[in-house]
């Protein structure tokens, strides 16, 4: 079924994406709440529009679940095989902020597991993309671009809009014998970061869906890094299409 799907098809999708979330950035904009008092701007519904149209015009048919989407029962979600996972605009803070670091985020996932991934920052002109046994790309650049065992420093990835007390406590933890930096940017792009060798690692231990590391997490798998749930200072395979589809606490870096 993956064999059937040219990564390029939805690498243009987000970049079409891109250009309606554009035209909303560069004029004033209102902003609205939903009920869990997270912001939504039109160019949210418009990306999502311009994203499930352009999936929907393909020869496959994937199921599409969205964070702007209708609400999808488990019973429904836990017969899936394949499912595209979507966040049209990763970084609603970051967009309101104007600091250029929001994504759009498409993902393929097979069962539990991304096997296309694909991250557009339309402010930045910067495009990932990951299908599985194909490679990680950054504008058509293969990853890593950077081996981050070279850093002068220990790399580590935080948010910007979201540092936690439980994410901190992580960093001050670690027992590193390099200078530890500490790089903050929004969205996804964290997680691109690691994937690209610009950072060591990204710790998240605090509250995420899954449609913000979908894609993001099929980029880094494909230069062997992953992203993998940190529970009672373990570390597991971090699962998708959970009944709750609130991610837990997790870290991305090499596992290996």
């Amino acid at each position: 079924m993956l064999n059937q799907i040219n990564i390029q098809d939805i690498v243009n999708i987000a970049k079409l994406a891109g250009e309606i979330i554009m035209q909303v950035y560069n004029e004033d904009f209102e902003v609205e709440y939903k009920d869990d008092n997270s912001p939504l701007t039109l160019a949210d519904s418009m990306s999502n529009d311009v994203i499930v149209n352009g999936l929907s015009e393909f020869t496959y048919k994937f199921p599409i679940l969205s964070e702007e989407g209708n609400e999808i029962s488990y019973d429904l979600r836990k017969k899936w095989d394949y499912f595209w996972l979507i966040d049209p605009l990763d970084g609603t803070k970051e967009f309101i902020k104007k600091n250029d670091e929001f994504t759009v985020n498409i993902a393929l996932i097979h069962k539990d597991t991304p096997v296309l991934g694909v991250v557009y920052a339309p402010a930045l002109g910067t495009c990932y993309w990951a299908k599985k046994g194909e490679g990680a790309f950054k504008n058509g650049q293969k990853l890593p671009q950077k081996n981050n065992s070279c850093h002068k420093a220990y790399k580590i990835i935080a948010s910007r809009s979201h540092m936690s007390k439980e994410t901190k406590a992580f960093i001050d933890n670690l027992k590193i014998d390099k200078k530890i930096e500490v790089i903050s940017i929004g969205s996804s792009l964290k997680i691109c970061l690691v994937a690209e060798g610009e950072a060591n690692i990204y710790p998240r231990l605090g509250p995420t869906m899954e449609w913000d590391t979908g894609a993001a997490h099929a980029i880094v798998n494909e230069v062997g890094k992953d992203l993998q749930t940190y529970k009672n200072g373990k570390y597991l395979k971090h699962r998708y299409n959970k009944q709750n589809l609130l991610n837990e606490s997790f870290v991305v870096g090499d596992f290996s």
